[in-house]
């Protein structure tokens, strides 16, 4: 399946795309009404799940619903920094010295930088080096810890594409990344949550950001220094996975700060991983409408 979460006639909604088609999971009213409870639902939810999308009681077209983040607010984000080789020798290559990590180098995004796969991304106000980072994700499943590489795979309820969007200068200004990794709408991601049946290898994909039509990072999943089995192993020696958890997975070279090429207002960045679809989102000034105190 392919799950989404989509809007229409003001009301959200949870179900599976099929081409151009949407299957609604509100057809069976025992099925969770969000992403978040579905997957926390489990096999008995995912199993009804696909006895409806084999039988549809109705179908909608994409076109007439505008297809939100899958998950309004994933329980965390945990995102992996140099994990392509590539990568690693860009920034090599542009001065700072990198060794070949010999664990994955972890940080988190906040929960409130996720977006949509279409939804517009801020410039910050504080900021004129904003970046991008075309990353393929996967989505935690069951709530597990202590997971053996060899059954990482179980604990897995699907993967997506997602923009790693970076501000150079505060994440650079400390040895933390997560306040520069971490601004409002800086984690677009979707589509659909593409589950692990419908994937030949999320090990082999090709990967492809471009920023307005121009090709900026080209790779394939293949080149990870540590894969998403490796990094479910890592990620709960030390922590519970939860349903809904995001991870992203790296990215590979190309990003904008190499060459000083940071994004600007206007900007269009689109992200594509083959049998995953493509995430794409316009770059806009900062609104005023963010300054918000309660």
């Amino acid at each position: 399946m392919k799950l989404i979460t989509y809007k229409s006639d003001d009301n959200e909604s949870i179900g599976s795309l099929e081409l151009d088609e949407i299957v609604p999971f509100g057809d069976d009213p025992s099925l969770p009404k969000d992403m978040l409870s579905f997957l926390e639902a489990g096999e008995g939810a995912a199993n009804k799940a696909v006895a409806l999308c084999k039988n549809p009681k109705s179908k909608i077209s994409l076109s007439d619903v505008e297809l939100l983040a899958p998950i309004s607010r994933p329980p965390k984000i945990i995102a992996i920094g140099l994990n392509y080789a590539d990568h690693l020798e860009e920034v090599r290559a542009a001065g700072r010295e990198m060794e070949t990590p010999v664990v994955p180098m972890i940080f988190n995004k906040q929960s409130l930088s996720a977006s949509g796969p279409y939804q517009d991304i801020h410039d910050p106000k504080v900021s004129e080096m904003l970046d991008f980072e075309g990353e393929l994700t996967f989505v935690i499943g069951k709530k597990c810890r202590h997971v053996p590489k060899e059954k990482a795979h179980e604990v897995i309820a699907g993967y997506t594409i997602a923009n790693d969007l970076s501000v150079r200068d505060w994440q650079l200004r400390v040895a933390t990344f997560t306040i520069g990794k971490s601004f409002d709408t800086h984690c677009p991601f979707g589509p659909a949550i593409v589950t692990p049946d419908e994937i030949s290898d999320p090990h082999n994909l090709d990967l492809v950001t471009e920023v307005n039509g121009e090709k900026r990072q080209s790779s394939n999943t293949k080149h990870l220094i540590f894969n998403c089995f490796d990094l479910v192993e890592h990620l709960s020696t030390a922590f519970t996975l939860e349903p809904g958890d995001l991870v992203l997975t790296g990215t590979p070279g190309g990003v904008g700060v190499i060459e000083g090429k940071f994004l600007k207002n206007g900007d269009t960045v689109k992200i594509s991983i083959s049998e995953l679809g493509h995430i794409e989102n316009r770059v806009i000034d900062e609104p005023d409408s963010t300054v918000v105190i309660e």
